[in-house]
């Protein structure tokens, strides 16, 4: 099936709800509205009308904007889908105005991450709540 990239699609909380669940195993079902309508962009792969990645990017309103969020739902892994979502967000986030593109991810992403461009930095990070 190909797979359609849509440039802030505003998928709906019922799509991405159901994206979250199946990408991230996570059932809690949240209001993603104030997030996008603060968001620099965002992208949504599409299978049809079947929402199967996603990537926000958010930005501090200035020149730094960050990548949130890169999922793809697991039946269609392996196929360049984030990988062209990043892609994309990039571009993005480049005509828009940023001039730095962030990105914070879990050990076992940096080939992915490196593979895109993205160079190491040191970061902090601290929970906020238990």
């Amino acid at each position: 099936m190909d797979i359609e990239y849509r440039d802030d699609p505003n998928p709906g909380n019922e799509a991405l709800n159901a994206l979250w669940a199946n990408a991230w195993h996570d059932p809690s079902s949240r209001n993603f509205s104030p997030i996008l309508a603060r968001s620099l962009a965002h992208v949504g792969a599409f299978a049809g009308m079947r929402l199967v990645g996603f990537v926000n990017v958010a930005w501090d309103g200035g020149i730094h904007a960050f990548i949130l969020d890169t999922c793809v739902d697991p039946e269609f892994r392996r196929r360049g889908v984030a990988t062209n979502l990043v892609e994309r967000a990039k571009m993005l986030a480049r005509q828009r105005g940023a001039e730095w593109l962030h990105v914070d991810f879990e050990p076992h992403l940096t080939g992915f991450y490196r593979k895109l461009g993205f160079a190491a930095t040191e970061a902090g990070l601290i929970r906020l709540r238990d």
